[in-house]
């Protein structure tokens, strides 16, 4: 057998014998270990290198720490400096703008001094000048007033001259009617219909005939008026059942019954109040709607 063929054959069969032959594994190790060490004096040379590397961080640990001392040093020698000379700048500041101050003072206190005693003036100018105001507005308010009330008045009297006007055939219905309804308009932003409806089955006059009311709608409420110069008990109980017509034929009931005359019967002021009917003298009476 060849040298060649004989490496072969070791190569083959060594790995099994080495595994399967605990003293020809130890003979073979035996040989061996003069060509390397062994697992003790393995780990001694690792755990060396570990010794070594460990001292070598260490040292320069050491001196990464002194250099940054070394510079932390130098960084508050540089601070101290520079606030040593931010101190005497500040203080010669203070120096200076203390005097400045000194003088805002005194030119403040004289400023003072002249505003208040404009301030003075004016407060005196102001309220004579308020008083003398208040006194012209209460002259013409209270003139106004008067003024409105004998308008009022006039305006009043010149319906009850209307009324009876009309009560004579010297003035129509329809115009004393049209005073009354303008002035509610105008006192409660309202519009006064008239209402003209045809009474087929009689149910007022006992015969078939034309019937006229005036009607308020305001925020939701229905409320039927009846503006007539004079007005007696006869056409108190007449001015009910047309309210009653109405409400019977538009299916809705109504919030109030208002009757707005001048000449009212006192016959009739009973029957208004058995019927819930309220009454006014003149269109100005009527409070609120």
């Amino acid at each position: 057998m060849s040298a060649e063929s004989l490496k072969d054959a070791i190569r083959r069969e060594l790995p099994d014998i080495l595994r399967s032959d605990p003293e020809f594994r130890a003979y073979i190790l035996d040989l061996a270990r003069g060509q390397f060490a062994d697992k003790a004096e393995t780990q001694d040379r690792f755990y060396e290198l570990l010794g070594e590397l460990r001292r070598e961080r260490e040292k320069r640990t050491q001196e990464w720490q002194e250099y940054k001392e070394e510079q932390r040093l130098l960084r508050e020698e540089q601070n101290r400096k520079w606030a040593e000379e931010k101190e005497e700048q500040a203080r010669k500041w203070e120096e200076n703008n203390s005097k400045w101050e000194e003088n805002n003072l005194r030119w403040k206190e004289y400023k003072e001094e002249q505003a208040r005693n404009w301030e003075e003036n004016n407060r005196r100018w102001l309220e004579a000048k308020q008083e003398q105001q208040e006194y012209r507005a209460e002259t013409r308010e209270e003139f106004r007033r008067v003024h409105e009330e004998i308008m009022a008045q006039a305006k009043k009297f010149d319906r009850s001259i209307g009324a009876l006007g009309a009560r004579w055939g010297m003035r129509s219905e329809k115009a004393f009617r049209d005073a009354l309804a303008g002035i509610l308009e105008e006192s409660f932003g309202v519009q006064v219909i008239n209402v003209n409806e045809f009474d087929d089955e009689g149910e007022v006059f006992g015969r078939p005939d034309q019937i006229e009311l005036d009607v308020i709608i305001k925020n939701g409420l229905l409320l039927i008026c009846e503006l007539k110069s004079s007005i007696d008990k006869a056409g108190m109980y007449s001015f009910e059942r047309k309210a009653r017509f109405y409400e019977r034929r538009h299916g809705r009931q109504a919030n109030r019954l208002i009757v707005i005359s001048p000449m009212i019967d006192a016959r009739a002021e009973k029957v208004a109040r058995q019927l819930g009917i309220e009454t006014f003298g003149d269109s100005t009476d009527v409070k609120s709607l």
